[in-house]
């Protein structure tokens, strides 16, 4: 189902004046696009993005005003479909009469702020991305090591509250334990950030719910990270194989990102927490290009060679 929000919430984030048109403030928001109708006002409406918020500023109004009054009223009922969440005029400037009378008929919400189109196009653009944009909730633990975003994944009682808090005392920071919700703000980048009814609290069992900003500062924790890899943690099982070089790149899927995977099995006497430092500044060696794993085949595979000349 799509995300959406109502126009109310528009008006109430950016403080816009209700021109004209309140009872329909109430109208689902759908599409994060603005649009700014330029060739609609010269009367071309074969393609509207009529889903979309309807942004009028400076150039469209005094566009408008060249228009006889016959013409001005078409286009502007043209306009006022019933699809369009609201139209936004900037610069404080008036609302056309022809417009005001539409768009009171088809109670469609005409907004007004004083600041340039530009500028508050792209505020609201940004603001519309962030709410309507793809998202999940994700049983997990999200920490911030070394800059790399990393969620641990993990069956439940696996180690991932006790190693999220191992790497708060190494002074690493913590963004969201047990759930993390995970939005897509563009493609292939996901933000992930803790509910707020456990924003900043730790569950370890045995001990119990603590506060980890309480415990260890506001330089432990995070309100969002973005996320760059996936570390799952499994149950050590001696009948499986398990990737000793690194070589085996595993990749898994959240909404319609491909992130990096590295499982890593549990057992008692492993340092979890260790580990996962190095899996994040591995995980920054190889975006600058550098894989110990192929390093050591490459000299594998040569110094093989170099055995068999000498052999011959």
């Amino acid at each position: 189902m799509p995300k959406k929000l109502k126009v109310s919430e528009l008006v109430q984030q950016f403080n816009l004046e209700v021109a004209s048109g309140e009872a329909g403030l109430k109208r689902p928001i759908t599409v994060a696009d603005l649009y700014r109708p330029g060739l609609e006002m010269a009367g071309y409406f074969h393609y509207h993005p009529s889903d979309r918020i309807q942004m009028l500023g400076k150039t469209e109004l005094a566009f408008i005003e060249t228009l006889s009054p016959e013409v001005r009223k078409e286009r502007m009922e043209m306009l006022c479909h019933d699809e369009t969440p609201c139209i936004i005029i900037s610069r404080g400037l008036n609302v056309p009469a022809e417009l005001a009378e539409s768009a009171e008929e088809k109670s469609l919400p005409i907004l007004r702020s004083p600041v340039p189109t530009t500028i508050l196009a792209s505020r609201i653009t940004g603001f519309l991305d962030n709410r309507l944009a793809p998202s999940t909730t994700i049983h997990g633990v999200l920490v911030d090591v070394y800059g790399v975003g990393i969620l641990i994944t993990g069956g439940s009682g696996i180690g991932k509250s006790e190693t999220a808090l191992e790497l708060v005392k190494r002074g690493h920071r913590l963004v969201a334990d047990d759930a993390v919700e995970i939005r897509q703000t563009a493609d292939n980048v996901l933000h992930g950030n803790a509910p707020e009814l456990i924003k900043h609290l730790l569950e370890i069992r045995g001990l119990g719910i603590i506060n980890v900003m309480t415990l260890f500062g506001a330089g432990a924790i995070r309100s969002e990270k973005k996320i760059t890899m996936v570390i799952r943690l499994e149950t050590w099982q001696e009948d499986k194989q398990y990737d000793r070089l690194g070589l085996d790149e595993e990749t898994t899927r959240i909404l319609d990102a491909d992130l990096p995977l590295v499982t890593i099995p549990v057992r008692p006497g492993r340092n979890l927490a260790v580990i996962v430092e190095v899996a994040a500044m591995n995980f920054r060696l190889k975006r600058m290009g550098y894989n110990a794993a192929l390093q050591f085949t490459h000299k594998l595979t040569e110094t093989l060679s170099e055995d068999m000349d000498d052999n011959e």
